[in-house]
């Protein structure tokens, strides 16, 4: 487990977030002696977020499909 200073924690913060990110869980050491634990929250996904599709059609393409349906119904 890597454990920073405070000192170096504050000047290399993105380092830090980056190890945190590739190892589980980062330490912070403070002067006084107490420990703190940075971690990536793990969030869960949404089923509705899915990758698009490229249909390549434009915006006239859409509407004159949706007027199309329209005229049907």
């Amino acid at each position: 487990m890597i454990i920073y200073t405070y000192s170096k924690a504050r000047q290399k913060l993105l380092s830090l977030l980056d190890n945190a990110k590739k190892e589980g869980e980062i330490l912070i050491k403070r002067k006084d002696g107490s420990y703190f634990i940075v971690r990536p929250l793990n969030r869960p996904k949404s089923p509705l977020d899915v990758k698009g599709v490229d249909v390549k059609l434009s915006s006239d393409d859409i509407i004159n499909a949706i007027r199309e349906i329209r005229e049907r119904g």
